[in-house]
């Protein structure tokens, strides 16, 4: 089960020749049409897609979805139905445009279930930007009203700007994501339905039901009932205290090993944990969320679909991470969730990533031998920071003495990392007290829909932040997929997929630490 994801215009996709010998990609990226050839181009575009669904090819899941006009249902491309007819089928960028449009989810290939698309990660525009904030639930929490105010523009232009490029705005944007979240918390919980209608995101009862039908058709009760045996099974063990289960879908092929390495490296105590050997590790960290705080527990080892702990798993699909979370306030799901999808990087498009690198003469062995191979986020931006300043030892003395008791701490799960207001008050001299303060009064901006470039600068400017540190942070906190740090030349012809390249350099022990 999963969750909900270049600068300048929209890019046009090529996805033809899609066959099961041929690896292409959503990510590739063709010559935009003259304005002379647009309608062609559009319509090749959609041919080719119908191409893609005709072949099932799980690749292209959550890049884009397709509709049957004589049903009415919308489905993901590698729907295991019937293919229908070409004339009887439309394509949408989103799931949200698809109910705009008065389509409903599929119940056999479950379309909300999917990795979210890789290109909202790539992008530093404001549709880019926007989509990474919808996903944290910024819309459910502050409105479009604060949306537009955290990306710099009116809400009109966001509402214009997202509509053009994904066929639905912010609010259809953010009622999917609470649709996708109910029916994980109806199929996967035995909590009352009142709870559910508001723990994801709904405000009133009704509105929760009305959406539930028009997405589902029907009913929040008929909906638990179809649930899926394994999802029953689960259901009978998810309580409170046993927490909420998931699968964190991902696309393609991935590589665990190198993640839980690094985790484990840098896990600081009190706050984070892996336990168990490779191959089979669980890492478990708190986290403070808009609401509350929550403990999460993600297992190496991947799903059926997934291969083993430490294979590439997925082939032309994908797999999944089992996860658990334990929150305070289940209002806090859609945000743990996504949080947790950038930590792993599960929203990558490894097909064009490793086509691109695959191609350089240094980097095709590597790239061969772990095929997929992911480039980490963070759960925390601004803790992330001021970790990759301080170093791991520092950070753990940071946590005992400032950092915030568990009202129910969990083995050696203790306590949450400071806030940054809190360190900047406590120790406010040197580099991590100027720091701590550039996060808590938003000079540094550091959540998922800030500006990568101006966050750049930002703490470029801090006094005694090297251009080193700044690059961890923007690779990690923001999640930038072309970082190459401070240093030696890496080649223009890794971009736009430096961070990746650089991960397999030092997994292969040919790149120094930069940390």
């Amino acid at each position: 089960m999963s969750d909900f994801r270049q600068p300048g215009p929209p890019v046009w996709r090529r996805l033809d020749s899609v066959t099961p010998q041929t690896v292409v990609t959503p990510q590739t990226v063709v010559t935009p049409p003259t304005a002379r050839t647009a309608g062609h181009a559009h319509a090749h575009d959609e041919d080719v897609r119908y191409e893609a669904v005709r072949s099932r090819d799980a690749r292209f899941d959550g890049a884009f979805f397709f509709a049957v006009e004589t049903t009415g249902i919308y489905c993901r491309p590698s729907c295991p139905a019937v293919t229908p007819k070409r004339r009887n089928v439309r394509f949408f960028a989103t799931a949200a445009a698809a109910q705009g449009s008065g389509f409903r989810a599929c119940r056999r290939c479950r379309p909300d279930a999917v990795p979210g698309s890789a290109e909202w990660n790539v992008r530093a525009d404001v549709v880019g930007r926007a989509m990474r904030l919808i996903g944290d639930g910024v819309v459910d929490r502050e409105g479009v009203a604060g949306l537009a105010v955290r990306l710099g523009y009116s809400a009109r232009q966001v509402q214009r700007q997202l509509t053009a490029e994904v066929g639905a705005g912010p609010v259809a944007l953010a009622r999917a994501q609470r649709a996708h979240t109910a029916r994980v918390l109806l199929q996967t919980t035995g909590l009352p339905v009142t709870e559910i209608a508001f723990a994801s995101g709904f405000a009133s009862v009704r509105q929760f039901n009305d959406t539930v039908r028009a997405v589902y058709a029907a009913t929040p009760s008929e909906l638990r009932a179809a649930a899926p045996a394994r999802d029953r099974a689960a259901r009978r063990t998810a309580t409170p205290s046993a927490g909420v289960p998931l699968r964190l879908a991902h696309r393609g092929p991935y590589q665990p090993g190198p993640v839980f390495d690094l985790l484990q490296r840098e896990a600081v105590a009190g706050i984070e944990e892996v336990s168990g050997g490779p191959g089979r590790r669980v890492y478990r960290r708190t986290l403070r969320l808009p609401y509350g705080t929550g403990i999460v527990a993600v297992q190496e080892r991947l799903g059926p679909s997934g291969g083993t702990g430490t294979g590439t798993g997925g082939g032309r699909g994908g797999g999944w991470l089992e996860a658990r979370l334990h929150l305070t306030d289940l209002r806090d799901l859609t945000t743990s969730v996504q949080r947790l999808r950038r930590l792993f990087d599960l929203d990558a498009d490894p097909y064009a990533v490793d086509e691109r690198l695959g191609a350089d003469p240094r980097l095709a062995p590597l790239v061969a031998a772990r095929p997929g191979l992911r480039s980490p986020g963070t759960a925390d931006p601004e803790e992330f920071a001021v970790r990759a300043l301080v170093g791991r030892a520092e950070a753990e003395r940071l946590v005992r003495r400032y950092g915030k008791v568990l009202d129910a701490p969990c083995g050696t799960l203790t306590h949450l990392f400071p806030e940054p207001a809190v360190l900047a008050e406590a120790e406010p001299e040197g580099t991590p007290g100027a720091l701590a303060a550039a996060l808590a009064d938003g000079t540094v901006g550091l959540d998922p829909g800030a500006d990568r470039d101006g966050a750049e600068r930002a703490l470029l400017a801090v006094p005694g932040l090297d251009a080193r540190t700044v690059a961890v942070v923007r690779t990690r906190a923001l999640g930038d997929p072309d970082v190459a740090p401070p240093g030696p030349a890496v080649p223009d012809t890794w971009r736009p997929w430096r961070s990746y390249a650089l991960n397999h350099l030092r997994a292969a022990g040919e790149w120094e630490n930069d940390r």
